[in-house]
């Protein structure tokens, strides 16, 4: 594989775009070796469901679009970054249990935590915010077939 890998998609900030953001980095992570079914997957799927979904309802209009970017390093450092041009950083709001919404950061925090990555966030120099995780690429080995038997 490639030292350095990216790929990169900016979408308007309308609901439907949630859905897209998640299929696209669903399908690059397919195209750099990850499996769609490996937990890491799910968990990246997940991260860039609230992140833009934060990007969306949280920017007031403020951000005609959003911009997800990909990036991997050595096959050793997934890169996730969400763009927006909204000026205000998120904030960890108190999620009561009869609350809908509010806990999507704490969700992106606690699972970036779980798999040994970080979560940062940082201004743009357009006056807007990225927030952006890193976690160590893990794609699983594939079995080893015993012997007299075919791969499926």
């Amino acid at each position: 594989m490639a030292d350095h890998l990216e790929a990169s998609v900016t979408l308007p900030s309308d609901p439907a775009s949630v859905s897209a953001a998640r299929n696209f980095v669903a399908s690059a992570l397919v195209e750099w070796g990850l499996p769609a079914d490996a937990e890491m997957a799910d968990t990246v799927r997940l991260v860039v469901s609230e992140l833009t979904t934060n990007a969306v309802q949280h920017t007031l209009g403020q951000s005609p679009t959003f911009t997800v970017d990909l990036t991997l390093d050595r096959d050793e450092r997934l890169r996730v970054g969400v763009t927006d041009s909204h000026p205000r950083f998120p904030k960890r709001l108190p999620a009561a249990v009869q609350q809908d919404n509010g806990r999507g950061m704490v969700i992106v925090r606690w699972l970036t935590t779980e798999c040994g990555g970080r979560l940062d966030v940082r201004p743009t120099p357009e006056g807007g915010k990225t927030v952006c995780i890193e976690l160590p690429w893990s794609v699983p080995a594939r079995p080893v077939p015993a012997a007299g038997q075919q791969e499926p």
